[in-house]
């Protein structure tokens, strides 16, 4: 199980870099960079589902890709922090706040408040995709190499 965790994340590396370097350009920073992100983290499970099809029939499958689901959800969950904690994201949170809300003077106390309601809203998001699109890529890998009958 780990190390179809470990594999499944190499193989989401070697695909999100050249794809967002192929999406970004046409479709824009964010949508290229968002779009690659959801083809990648259901084309990945297929490929590490394909992979790992026989032990993972082996084993209970849904069980198995369950596990497999939870473990890499929060692999990309801490590294996803890891990149929060890294980057500024005051400004550009106070900027699209003062966009909706061009009248509002928060405190220092509301706007450490507003940012850390936009990050728990992106980890929100995240975990819901990776847990979903995780989980269907996986089922739909195995199902494409069914186990060797003895």
């Amino acid at each position: 199980m780990i190390i179809a965790v470990a594999s499944l994340t190499i193989i989401v590396v070697l695909i999100y870099f050249p794809l967002a370097l192929v999406l970004m350009p046409t479709l824009g920073n964010f949508a290229g960079y968002e779009i690659s992100a959801v083809i990648v983290f259901l084309v990945s499970p297929i490929i590490a589902g394909y992979i790992f099809s026989q032990k993972i029939w082996e084993e209970n499958r849904t069980k198995t890709i369950a596990k497999i689901t939870v473990l890499f959800t929060v692999l990309v969950t801490v590294i996803v922090l890891v990149e929060n904690a890294a980057v500024e994201w005051a400004p550009m949170f106070k900027a699209e706040y003062l966009k909706v809300y061009p009248t509002a003077t928060p405190s220092a106390f509301d706007w450490y408040y507003i940012e850390l309601l936009e990050l728990l809203a992106e980890q929100f998001v995240l975990v819901v995709l990776i847990l979903a699109l995780t989980f269907i890529g996986l089922y739909i890998g195995t199902m494409l190499k069914k186990p060797a009958k003895s």
